[in-house]
């Protein structure tokens, strides 16, 4: 519905139209089921991401209170079928701050002053959503370049997908101990294989303050970038097609492209080809002069 060139949101439309949000998606769910359903599981990942700790129930109560029409079964049956249900362990460590059963790590990057390439590195998960599916990017972002150093798309939402990302950006850039990596509190990253990974190759592990999403900014940023100017005007048509696009904005385009002003509007790896020369143009001076 469009109101003065611009579009309603779902409540500004029940609002003009007297009606509640749960008779509006009780009304739909009777006439569009299967776009009702697809509504639904959106709304769903973009909660398990935000929420990555929620359980079913705490998740229909969050659905609820948005209007939408679904009960405990439904929700829990929604999630097993996109793997959004939060997976619980045995207990190992306790911090007075998690939400899950892993470790949670200080927040090393927020007093953070990087001044080069392969000091900082942040990663993030995101979904993308296709035609009957979703499927689910996790990338790893060098803090001062804005580089995409390492990403993957999965099927799954599990820490595979944050692993994959996370070996792809130590085979490229091959960092040497000391190098910091900063997440969120998601169990994909606080997991011991992930943990246990960064420990193998002498990166220390950094997590965002509970309930503060600047923490994480540059990761989260990238993702709203991708979004905007790829997943948002695609409609990919298989699991493929969407790797293969994303991949080639990632790898063609933005890395290579894309002029960021933060980076005196150079791209990524102009600025990267930059700070090298400039470092090798003042060793050159060093020995000559």
């Amino acid at each position: 519905m469009q109101r003065q060139g611009r579009s309603l949101t779902i409540q500004q439309f029940c609002q003009l139209a007297g009606v509640s949000r749960a008779t509006y998606y009780r009304r739909w769910q009777r006439r569009e089921p299967k776009q009702e359903e697809m509504a639904v599981r959106d709304r769903l990942q973009e909660l398990a991401l935000k929420y990555r700790h929620y359980g079913y129930r705490p998740m229909t109560r969050l659905l609820k209170r948005e209007g939408w029409v679904v009960n405990h079964k439904r929700v829990l049956r929604l999630m097993r079928e996109d793997n959004l249900l939060s997976l619980r362990r045995r207990q190992f460590v306790i911090t007075s701050d998690s939400d899950h059963d892993w470790q949670v790590f200080p927040n090393l990057a927020r007093r953070m002053q990087v001044s080069a390439i392969d000091q900082l590195w942040a990663a993030d998960i995101t979904y993308v959503r296709l035609k009957t599916e979703f499927i689910y990017l996790a990338v790893i972002l060098d803090v001062f370049s804005r580089r995409v150093v390492g990403w993957a798309i999965s099927r799954n939402l599990d820490s595979g997908v944050a692993q994959q990302a996370l070996l792809q950006a130590i085979e490229t850039r091959r960092p040497r101990p000391g190098l910091v990596h900063h997440s969120d509190r998601g169990w994909q990253y606080a997991c011991r294989d992930y943990v246990s990974l960064l420990a193998q190759h002498g990166i220390q592990p950094s997590m965002s303050r509970p309930a503060n999403p600047y923490d994480n900014a540059f990761a989260e940023s990238f993702m709203k970038t991708l979004k905007a100017e790829e997943v948002d005007a695609s409609r990919y048509r298989s699991f493929e097609q969407a790797q293969q696009s994303i991949g080639r904005f990632i790898e063609g385009f933005y890395n290579i492209e894309r002029l960021h002003s933060a980076l005196g509007y150079c791209s990524p790896a102009e600025f990267e080809t930059a700070i090298a020369n400039n470092a090798a143009n003042k060793m050159a001076s060093t020995v000559a002069g």
